[in-house]
């Protein structure tokens, strides 16, 4: 005696590979199962990114305690209740220094990926949308760029400047903008050929209005996408050049700054001064980029499409 099942909304039965088992026992589809699993890691990563948010706009203003206070007394305490996340070699509250040191990463990251997102946007239209040997010409650069490693790239640039905020935004620009060029060019290119782009070319539209008017506004969600993903990888990028003493001052709190001064502190034993900047590099990292995939699935209905199977 066989047991079928079919979908309530189509009437079709389902195939068995489509179908799994509940934990009460019932039977459910399995691209179902996938879309409530994404929806419970969207809602958990929209839940870090606001807890993020909340803790760099309100922990700095509402504790009055001064982040930068030296006690030697206090050096390298365990976490306590006093100290929930310990103290580092100098006495100062880890769990603070980690507030502060997390604001100043997310601030770097946002302001480099919003830099890199107009450069490459407006290298991608101009490239897309005049075509011939412009879009040649600048591809080949962007080929050229591409090949050399963005933390080699990175460092030659901060190299040139006294460690600071500024030149640590310069060099993360500069090294992350290839990519939006190159979705921006092809979203480009793939709307040139729509019919109202044609009707406008007919209707006496010049390329520059044709590329303002009907180009960059159909670009915008892509270019959108591609700034939100490069945030983390901003600031991971932030991370590694203070690790190595060519992001920013050693005196300002960012996440790579306290990882790199935890070193000490790690070959001795004490393992808090890594472990929790780590966390905090780590968990907001993640959540961005679990909300920018759940944003790249609404924007592009065929990789929705393919998911909901």
């Amino acid at each position: 005696m066989t047991c079928e099942t079919t979908d309530e909304t189509t009437g079709e039965t389902p195939s068995a590979a489509s179908v799994v088992q509940g934990p009460g026992g019932g039977w459910r589809s399995y691209g179902g199962a996938r879309r409530s699993t994404r929806a419970v890691r969207v809602r958990v990563s929209a839940v870090l990114v606001g807890a993020t948010v909340l803790a760099v706009l309100l922990v700095p203003p509402l504790v009055r305690l001064d982040q930068q206070a030296v006690d030697l007394a206090l050096k390298l305490r365990p976490p306590s209740w006093a100290h929930p996340f310990g103290t580092d070699d100098v006495g100062r509250d880890l769990l603070l220094r980690c507030v502060y040191g997390l604001r100043v990463s997310l601030l770097v990251g946002l302001a480099a990926a919003l830099t890199a997102t107009v450069v490459g946007t407006a290298v991608g239209a101009l490239a897309g949308a005049l075509g011939g040997w412009v879009d040649r010409l600048v591809m080949r650069a962007v080929d050229t760029l591409a090949s050399v490693p963005h933390l080699l790239m990175g460092v030659f640039i901060v190299a040139m400047f006294r460690p600071g905020v500024w030149p640590v935004v310069v060099s993360v620009a500069l090294t992350h903008w290839i990519s939006t060029a190159r979705i921006v060019r092809a979203e480009v290119l793939s709307l040139r050929s729509r019919p109202y782009v044609d009707a406008a070319v007919s209707g006496g539209a010049s390329r520059w209005r044709v590329t303002v008017r009907h180009l960059l506004p159909a670009v915008l969600p892509q270019a959108g996408l591609a700034a939100v993903l490069m945030v983390p990888h901003a600031m991971w990028h932030e991370s590694a050049l203070s690790f190595l003493g060519l992001g920013l001052p050693s005196h300002t709190a960012s996440l790579g700054t306290l990882i790199q001064g935890a070193r000490s502190s790690l070959l001795a034993g004490d393992w808090w001064p890594t472990l929790f900047p780590g966390l905090f590099l780590i968990v907001p990292t993640l959540a961005l980029a679990g909300l920018a995939g759940a944003w790249r699935e609404r924007i592009n209905p065929r990789r929705r499409s393919e998911l909901m199977l």
